[in-house]
């Protein structure tokens, strides 16, 4: 009897043995699956934050495009002697005033790692379109040549910014560094 009471033991110890090892399968398996949701969720939500970054930036860019040929044609006209002194600093205040808009609002983008210089470039470009305008308001004003000379530099300054940006920004999206 004390044999039977034996394998009736190993038999009940082999299959705690056995489901225990099955459980700690399943275990292991919700643990994977888990960690498979985890990291999947992380990447979608990651996706979502970067074609949302890209959507405000892009905005952004179009505003900063359409208050600067609002401007630029106001200026031409005024240039033609279609528009006087005064309005063309008033539409110098509200461009100065626009930019300056611009400019904060790249402050509230939250970029992915890769796009933080190019943000940072576009910024740059922006304040010094906006230092441009500010010295060609001063020239209008004065008609003192040497500020037009810098403002034309400082707008030089500027676009040479925006080239930098839109390669790095290129860049990023290409996974590379300019």
């Amino acid at each position: 009897m004390q044999t039977n009471n034996i394998m009736v033991l190993q038999k009940i110890f082999g299959m705690l043995l056995v489901l225990t090892g099955l459980y700690f399968v399943i275990a292991i398996g919700i643990v994977i699956i888990g960690l498979v949701i985890a990291v999947s969720y992380h990447i979608e939500q990651a996706k979502i934050l970067g074609q949302r970054f890209g959507n405000n930036l892009e905005q952004i860019q179009s505003d900063l495009k359409n208050t600067s040929s609002s401007y630029e044609s106001k200026y031409g006209m005024w240039k033609d002697k279609d528009l006087t002194d005064k309005e063309i600093l008033d539409a110098t205040d509200t461009h100065i005033d626009d930019l300056t808009k611009i400019i904060s609002r790249y402050n509230t983008l939250t970029p992915p790692q890769a796009f933080v210089p190019s943000v940072e470039l576009f910024k740059r470009s922006t304040q010094s379109q906006l230092e441009s305008i500010r010295l060609l308001k001063e020239w209008i004003e004065t008609g003192d040549n040497s500020t037009k000379i810098r403002s034309d530099e400082i707008l030089q300054q500027s676009f040479e910014y925006e080239t930098s940006a839109i390669d790095s920004f290129n860049a990023a999206k290409r996974g590379t560094t300019p």
